[in-house]
């Protein structure tokens, strides 16, 4: 029994829901989204109230189950509320400039690397704590520029210089002789 597919989506004031079959349009103040599910899946709205049912309890209906939930939820969260990811940057002489709306990255290349953001991602700075705030209200999307700003310069283990998540651990290594 999917456990996440049962739960309801309620729906805040402020977003629209738009169902026609297995189409899901979601219209809220940060922007607006939409998506097509498998056509298995039961969508339905009642009160303010999203929920989702399952033809059988076949072992492929109940992954569908869950994940069209997760998605719908993610969805309405999004475009109420937005989603964001902090990056921190560690390392001496390591920093980060807004250019316009694009964020434009030091960290030790012979070049400055610049980064664009796609539509209905924005990146915000706090040059004091050395951090990076991706916001948008797409969970997916803020996730993959959040995962590519880190990979311009992952954190590595001697130093911790590089960018890494606020809430990342670097596991420390020894260098060489086993000096601390």
């Amino acid at each position: 029994m999917s456990r996440v597919g049962q739960m309801p989506i309620t729906v805040p004031s402020g977003v629209d829901v738009t169902i026609k079959g297995s189409h899901v349009r979601v219209k809220g103040p940060k922007g607006q989204m939409e998506h097509t599910f498998p056509a298995a899946m039961e969508i339905s709205q009642k009160d303010g109230i999203v929920s989702i049912h399952r033809p059988s309890d076949e072992r492929t209906h109940r992954a569908l189950h869950g994940m069209t939930r997760a998605l719908i939820n993610n969805m309405v969260t999004g475009v109420s509320t937005g989603f964001e990811k902090v990056l921190e940057i560690n390392g001496v002489g390591y920093r980060a400039e807004m250019a316009g709306n694009n964020l434009v990255l030091h960290v030790g290349y012979s070049h400055p690397v610049e980064i664009d953001p796609p539509e209905g991602i924005s990146f915000e700075l706090d040059n004091r704590t050395r951090q990076i705030k991706v916001m948008g209200y797409d969970k997916q999307s803020v996730g993959h520029i959040a995962a590519n700003i880190r990979k311009v310069r992952p954190p590595e283990p001697y130093k911790g210089k590089g960018i890494k998540y606020l809430d990342e651990r670097i596991r420390r290594k020894a260098g060489k002789a086993g000096k601390v």
